[in-house]
């Protein structure tokens, strides 16, 4: 996935320092630290290299104060009309370029921020699947239910997705966007084509939802799961149905968790950072639950546009951009005209963390741009062998 949704939010941090504030952190007994030892067994001249680091700081400091005099006013502007943007089109109001920012962000050009010599390195916040399930197991005594192979988990997920109103094609396409074209149902984001690379979020499965999307879902439709789950007691053998019961008995008490605090997204995006909220993410690998999830997150897009009183069928790269850039924000798009789409700056639809982060949005910088390049994407990733086998597992679907 070269970037995903909303959930941008938990990508970034800014990278800023206004301050040589971080300088008074290094140790200044000299003696001391020309005594450590290299990696040949020599003493290495690390007053040198801290010497050096300082200036490399201060270079940056400075590069980086006079970009953030431009930065930080665009940004806020970005914000600013987007907000009002939201009141107009709760009124029924015709949106014009004046809506927007119409210039592109700024682009820092100066030197980076150099690497503290003596500090130590920094280990990976982000939770990955090992850290789902062994979450999941302590807080909640809950292990998902694995599909049997990746084909399992399709036909399930297809399943789902067709009893829900989304389309065969539209799914494959967000599938290869999002997935890569072949990623299993354990794919988590910067792992699309090395397994042992460093994970960039929590964005999990064929749709990559986040830990805060998970706890969403479950806040809002977490008694719809319930019952499709009831539902499929009937019929069940003895030993299926125990299995089904204990499910459902904890699912009731991840839903409970995610209802303790009001359902809003800052709220649920505080919880998903708990060891509960890293547990509940596990559900997104179970056989059951999991394309109950990942499916709900695109039909709650569907509906919102048609809430709005959007009657078109959303295209693939439509849709991707209302779980992209989240359905406020994809709508505001939706419904612009092709003209306008050929001219606003695609930053008027992020972040700035997020956007600062996504070469893709930077590179197709218009409405335009970014929908095209997302579509030549689908289609390209469509055409791999994961891809295709979701198509397949759409076509045995009743």
């Amino acid at each position: 996935m070269l970037y995903s949704p909303l959930s941008v939010t938990c990508r970034f941090a800014v990278a800023a320092t206004f301050s040589c504030a971080l300088l008074a952190l290094v140790p200044v007994n000299a003696r001391a630290v020309d005594a450590m030892p290299g990696g040949n067994g020599e003493s290495v001249p690390m007053k040198a290299h801290l010497d050096d680091y300082r200036k490399q700081l201060a270079a940056h400091n400075k590069a980086w104060e006079a970009y953030e005099k431009i930065a930080a006013p665009y940004w806020q502007a970005v914000t600013e009309k987007r907000s009002r943007r939201r009141t107009k089109m709760a009124n029924g109001m015709t949106l014009t370029t004046a809506d927007y920012v119409m210039t592109q962000p700024p682009v820092y050009t100066g030197p980076p921020k150099p690497e503290n010599p003596l500090a130590p390195k920094a280990k990976s916040e982000i939770p990955d699947v090992p850290e789902f399930l062994a979450a999941a197991k302590s807080e909640f005594d809950f292990i998902p239910e694995f599909p049997p192979d990746e084909i399992a988990f399709k036909r399930a997920y297809a399943r789902v997705a067709a009893a829900k109103g989304l389309e065969r094609n539209v799914c494959v396409k967000i599938y290869g966007f999002e997935a890569g074209g072949n990623g299993n149902y354990d794919i988590q984001a910067g792992r699309e084509f090395d397994p042992k690379a460093k994970v960039i979020s929590t964005a999990l499965g064929y749709n990559q939802l986040l830990t805060t999307n998970t706890v969403s879902l479950l806040a809002e439709a977490g008694d719809e799961f319930i019952a499709e789950l009831k539902a499929k007691l009937e019929g069940a053998d003895e030993v299926r149905a125990q299995a089904l019961q204990d499910k459902i008995a904890k699912l009731k008490k991840m839903v409970a968790f995610a209802r303790t605090v009001p359902n809003d997204w800052n709220a649920h995006g505080r919880l998903a950072v708990t060891p509960k909220g890293i547990g509940v993410h596990a559900l997104n690998l179970d056989i059951d639950i999991g394309p109950m999830l990942q499916t709900r997150k695109l039909t709650n897009s569907v509906d919102f546009a048609k809430r709005k009183g959007y009657r078109p069928p959303l295209t693939a790269a439509e849709l991707e951009m209302m779980n992209l850039t989240g359905d406020g924000n994809g709508y505001d798009m939706l419904v612009m005209p092709r003209t306008l789409r050929e001219k606003v700056p695609t930053s008027n639809f992020f972040q700035r963390g997020g956007y600062e982060r996504n070469p893709v949005a930077a590179r197709n910088n218009t409405v335009a741009k970014l929908i095209a390049a997302t579509d030549a994407k689908m289609e390209a990733e469509r055409k791999l062998p994961g891809a295709q086998d979701l198509a397949a597992a759409f076509d045995l679907v009743d």
